[in-house]
């Protein structure tokens, strides 16, 4: 079974997970990232994250930038995320959902 959700959204520079990280050069914290990919799953798709299997962190994120999460069910529990900013592969990872 595979299927496909997509969502955007952008951290506001006023987050504050934003306060120290890092003077000066702000990026968005991978956890408030991965964060706003676990509330998408439990949007689009029901459930719960119960595991986060695997993530990469590929490029960073800086404070409202716009950004796309693209979710795709590749088991009955299992979905694959990606998370883009344009063109750019921001992070990665597999999700295991549950009820």
């Amino acid at each position: 079974m595979t299927s496909e959700s997509e969502v955007s959204g952008a951290i506001s520079a006023l987050h504050p997970a934003l306060a120290g990280h890092f003077p000066g050069n702000p990026v968005v914290p991978g956890v408030v990232l991965l964060s706003r990919v676990c509330r998408a799953l439990t949007r689009e798709c029901g459930g719960t994250v119960r595991a986060v299997p695997m993530v990469k962190f590929h490029s960073p994120l800086r404070p409202a930038e716009s950004f796309a999460i693209e979710l795709t069910q590749t088991g009955d529990d299992r979905y694959r995320f990606r998370v883009a900013r344009g063109g750019t592969l921001i992070a990665s990872g597999t999700l295991q959902a549950g009820r």
